[in-house]
């Protein structure tokens, strides 16, 4: 099993927009906006670089989680490297625990490239009980995304699989207010923010980095999501493998 994920993640940095809209996309974004913006302070007190250093490292681990479980689960089942998998002694369990360990690995370049570009350009600087604790939450709250991705892959071809992913990944950054603050567009905009997982998961750290301690309802909100998207993911991966 454990060279099963050697491969996987091997194969994820070799991936040329794994690496553009995963590890330098999210890099850039925070070194533009921060150089404009990390002067100023948020309505909680709290410096925009270390708002907008949340936001971009949320920002590269959601894209992660997703690009590496929904596009190399949908080429498997259509290569029928998941029809192989499924003749040997390895159970489907460990197929999906191997995603799963894959696409948190994968999560961890991000959200570390950001934090040390906050750190050195920006000057960031926070407890380090606090850092651990933000680095945690951000890590271990991509669990909804990475369900996300593995029902995309599970229901579609890898053609189809790579830009509902993409456009899904985009979708969420924008409307759960990664790459802008949702109050800039409204109170409409806001409420819709708030019905996303990314928005919850983001809120996360913004709560931590703050000092304020973990949201209750984010943290709610985030379980929830995580449950109703791996509940849609273990259905959708059920009846592939069926198929197949």
């Amino acid at each position: 099993m454990l060279a099963f994920a050697k491969i996987d993640i091997l194969r994820m940095l070799r991936n040329r927009r794994y690496l553009v809209f995963v590890v330098t996309f999210p890099v850039l974004l925070y070194a533009i906006n921060a150089n404009i913006y990390g002067q100023d302070t948020s309505p909680d007190g709290v410096g925009y670089s270390v708002v907008l250093m949340v936001s971009m490292a949320a920002y590269g681990a959601l894209a992660a989680s997703m690009m590496s479980s929904a596009v190399p689960l949908a080429s498997e089942r259509q290569s029928g490297w998941l029809r192989q998998l499924q003749i040997t002694p390895l159970p489907g369990s460990a197929v999906i625990a191997v995603k799963l360990v894959t696409a948190m690995t994968l999560v961890l370049p991000s959200l570390a490239l950001v934090s040390l570009v906050a750190i050195v350009q920006q000057g960031v600087s926070l407890p380090p009980g606090r850092w651990a604790a933000l680095l945690v939450a951000l890590w271990l709250g991509v669990a909804p995304f990475v369900a996300l991705g593995l029902a995309i892959g599970s229901a579609l071809t890898a053609d189809a699989a790579q830009p509902v992913a993409m456009i899904c990944m985009f979708a969420l950054a924008i409307a759960g207010g990664l790459w802008f603050p949702p109050e800039v567009f409204g109170a409409t905009m806001k409420a819709v923010a708030e019905l996303t997982p990314s928005y919850h998961y983001a809120g996360l750290g913004w709560s931590l980095a703050a000092g304020h301690g973990l949201a209750m309802a984010d943290v709610l909100a985030v379980a929830g999501w995580t449950v109703v998207l791996g509940g849609l993911a273990a259905f959708l991966y059920r009846r592939a493998t069926v198929r197949a």
